[in-house]
């Protein structure tokens, strides 16, 4: 089944540019087979490159290509490739990869493919990340099928990303059932990877995250710290991968422990992140984790806001550390989103607004359909007694509150 919004989008846009398929065919270094089969809705999948590539030929983003033409809810995104790339299983008879007749890619290739789609994933890009990832599930498997010893192994460690960020986007569009099965597969490719210790530990704090989602807390934080105790760098140890996903197994358990009731145990365990954040030194964006001093404070004011500490929570956001190194946008949309919550109960409607707008800017996709947004936007949107202007208004759509203002 092909994206509908691409197969649409992509001769709808060509057109206007007054292109020929086969000049935009030449423009983006493509073949002009490629661009008809997805015209005309005959092109299952698409690869990150290629998306990118006709992208830059009509001066559009990507999500311009993928998405509907009006911003839509998560419930819109078309996720049936994606959930038949995640399900896909060679044990099963009848349930084999939906490929089509195409060269064998590099290892190379699949890299950079996956790299392109951790790319949307951090920076929000929803519908981008759900129309080309199932192009690096199908090519990893094809690897793997065809190759052998070293290379058969890191092809199962793209294909344990894959899963991963799979497990990623549908846990944050709420589909956490399928998010489950995908950082599950995400554990079986890591142990079969070149580098298991390290995959699987990631692989893990994708699990835990999805159990706190699914609100299984107890499990979310007993896995989350057995899965620390085994990746937990040594004192002198300042290898950023580890201690990046040393830290985000802690954030998880905290979290976890936090919804149990438990709050002495989580700031236990958000001193122990801390702490290693500290002896980064700085902060790091990977596939492996996000993590670093400014990510840490981030995650202690979001831990002291749901503690019910608002006034506490502004305090510690006056001592957040300025980025030293890469902090993705949804991270710091994240952090908006929090105190914009956080001012609101204090009644800082003003106050309040400003951070939605920032997390708007910063994150769009990402921030918009946040639950935590969205709650937030409609308190100030209910509790306002007069006309708030036009910005009022538009955040309110943004946040998925406008048609709530309509009687």
């Amino acid at each position: 089944m092909a994206n509908e919004y691409l197969t649409e989008n992509l001769a709808r846009i060509r057109k206007t540019r007054d292109l020929s398929q086969e000049q935009l065919a030449h423009a983006a270094g493509v073949g002009v087979d490629t661009v008809a089969r997805i015209e005309q809705g005959r092109r299952t999948i698409s690869r990150p490159a290629t998306l990118r590539k006709l992208a830059a030929a009509l001066s559009v983003t990507v999500d311009a290509l993928v998405s509907a033409r009006r911003p839509t809810a998560s419930s819109d995104l078309d996720i049936h490739d994606l959930r038949r790339a995640i399900t896909t299983s060679s044990e099963i008879p009848g349930l084999a990869d939906f490929v089509e007749p195409d060269e064998l890619p590099t290892l190379d290739d699949l890299h950079h493919s996956a790299h392109l789609a951790w790319r949307a994933y951090v920076n929000g890009q929803h519908a981008e990340l759900i129309t080309a990832l199932p192009a690096v599930f199908v090519d990893a498997r094809r690897l793997i099928h065809a190759t052998s010893d070293d290379e058969q192994a890191a092809a199962h460690r793209v294909l344990s990303t894959a899963y991963r960020l799979g497990a990623g986007v549908c846990g944050r569009l709420g589909l956490t059932d399928l998010a489950w099965s995908a950082a599950e597969r995400a554990l079986h490719a890591a142990h079969a990877s070149d580098n298991s210790r390290i995959e699987t530990a990631i692989s893990l704090r994708y699990l835990t995250w999805v159990l706190v989602r699914q609100e299984r807390f107890a499990q979310a934080e007993n896995v989350a710290t057995r899965a620390a105790e085994q990746i937990q760098p040594m004192m002198l140890d300042r290898d950023p991968a580890r201690a990046g996903i040393f830290g985000n197994l802690l954030f998880n358990a905290a979290t976890a422990a936090l919804n149990r009731g438990h709050v002495r145990r989580a700031d236990d365990l958000l001193a122990e992140a801390q702490a290693a954040a500290a002896r980064s030194r700085r902060d790091t964006a990977t596939e492996a984790a996000v993590f670093g001093p400014r990510v840490a404070a981030f995650q202690l004011i979001d831990h002291t806001a749901r503690a019910d500490d608002p006034e506490f929570a502004l305090h510690l956001a006056a001592t957040v550390p300025r980025p030293h190194g890469v902090v993705p946008a949804f991270w710091e949309a994240g952090y908006h989103l929090r105190m914009a919550s956080t001012h609101a109960r204090l009644r800082n409607d003003s106050q309040a607004l400003a951070h939605l707008a920032n997390a708007r800017e910063m994150a769009s996709d990402w921030a918009r359909r946040q639950p935590l947004g969205h709650a937030t936007m409609r308190e100030l949107t209910e509790r306002t007694t007069r006309r708030r202007g036009p910005v009022f208004a538009d955040l309110a759509v943004h946040y998925g509150v406008g048609d709530e203002l309509t009687p």
